[in-house]
């Protein structure tokens, strides 16, 4: 008996929880809005000091340091940094909520070969991970799936919908495939294992080749599926992987080292694929190859620890300025599971401290992850006619100090920047007076 009240108790929180956050997504952009006298960070390299960015209808109608605000509502923003909206390239946001509770997991399924699997049709709008993520800025996110070898598909959403019709920027942007681990050790720094770990009984690396060997049979045999003008039965599975082939969709390919890196060349030279790795820890040691076979690159996560035990210690926040003078298209991210993704801006921030330019590390998350998901003709940088996803930070966004973010606007519409942790603190804040 003691446990049913317990466990109606616990409903009873849960709810109460859940109705703290009151925010719901902004209406639809109905009048002129004009930023003016601020610092725009284009995203392309360029700044504009004393500037003005006028949206109309969700778009941006004009950008300069004289631009009319006639009939515009004017929102001053002196002595502030215009931005363009930061965007998450690789994330499950909306896809798990609580990592320890498998009932609010929807990012995996079951068996190896899942390349007809849509991540967007279970992103759930009512995450309060979102909300947290637009205070510092990101404003749009590529949701991935997980699980097997061949994940299925992720879209692009934008982060203040309904429901994920609405929250859908662009679909089907990428097939993932996750290269199985070839780094075979027992610890070590940045190690899969501890040190004195005991090693499997079959050979990791045969048995990862074999696997890679078992997608490109597939890949193989979906091309001649597809070249057929006719058709018994219908392959959902080769229908799914149909547009790799024209290069309507990439393949994002998700692994590490150096030797799985130059196996994902393989897919770029046997089946013309346009090809993203992701996570690429050591990509700086291939930057020449990378560039010569058009091969773009997802950084995960800056704040971690090299691959590889005589590596530099600080290996991880160079890498970027090294792709960079290689002319390596590339982009940074946020995967870690605490934080949960909202310390993207501060990942290029580091990368800033250690051999790019501001602007560049800017562009390393706004106009380059828009050029990879290939959404740069609709935003990742301020310029007339793109979406008006624009945020206004009081300082630097990529210092954590002074990331204060003041407004912001998803294809024109002025979003609240509240959340549950607001919310939770101004409650305790006034409970014991500290207001």
């Amino acid at each position: 008996m003691k446990q049913i009240f317990f466990l109606i108790g616990c409903v009873f929180a849960t709810t109460t929880i859940s109705a703290q956050e009151t925010m719901s997504p902004a209406a639809a952009q109905k009048e002129t809005i004009a930023l003016t006298n601020a610092t725009i960070h284009v995203g392309n390299g360029q700044v504009i000091n004393n500037g003005t960015v006028v949206l109309k209808n969700g778009k941006i109608t004009e950008v300069s340091g004289q631009a009319s605000t006639a009939g515009a509502k004017v929102i001053d923003c002196l002595g502030k940094h215009i931005y363009p909206g930061l965007i998450l390239t690789a994330s499950q946001l909306g896809l798990i909520e609580v990592n320890s509770n498998r009932a609010t997991i929807d990012g995996t399924e079951i068996g190896d070969m899942n390349p007809s699997i849509r991540s967007i049709v279970a992103y759930n709008t009512d995450s309060k991970v979102i909300n947290t993520l637009r205070t510092n800025g990101i404003l749009l996110a590529n949701v991935i799936p997980d699980g097997g070898l061949i994940s299925g598909s992720s879209s692009v959403v934008q982060l203040d919908a309904w429901n994920w019709e609405d929250a859908a920027y662009k679909t089907d942007v990428a097939i993932h495939f996750r290269m199985p681990s070839l780094l075979v050790r027992s610890g070590g720094r940045g190690g899969r294992g501890g040190f004195g770990g005991q090693q499997p009984p079959t050979d990791p690396v045969k048995t990862g080749l074999e696997q890679i060997e078992k997608v490109k049979v597939f890949f193989r045999e979906a091309k001649a599926w597809l070249a057929e003008n006719k058709h018994d039965n219908t392959n959902t599975k080769f229908e799914a992987v149909k547009n790799l082939f024209t290069k309507k969709q990439k393949l994002f390919i998700h692994c590490n080292i150096v030797k799985e890196m130059l196996l994902a060349v393989d897919f770029v030279k046997e089946f013309g694929f346009d090809v993203v790795l992701v996570g690429a820890v050591d990509s700086w040691q291939i930057a020449d190859i990378l560039k010569q076979n058009n091969i773009a690159v997802i950084l995960n996560q800056l704040h971690d620890l090299p691959t590889m035990i005589d590596d530099d210690i600080d290996q991880p926040f160079k890498t970027p300025a090294m792709l960079q003078k290689a002319g390596v298209l590339f982009t940074i991210n946020d995967d870690d599971g605490n934080s949960r993704y909202r310390n993207l801006p501060f990942n290029a921030g580091t990368a800033a401290a250690y051999g790019l330019t501001k602007e560049e590390a800017l562009s390393a998350i706004t106009l380059n992850a828009a050029t990879i998901l290939g959404i740069a003709d609709k935003t990742g940088s301020i310029e007339t006619g793109k979406d008006a996803n624009i945020v206004v930070s009081e300082g630097d966004i990529l210092d954590m100090r002074t990331n204060i973010i003041t407004n912001a606007f998803i294809q024109g519409r002025q979003i609240d920047l509240n959340n549950k942790q607001k919310q939770l603190a101004e409650k305790y804040e006034t409970k014991y007076g500290i207001k």
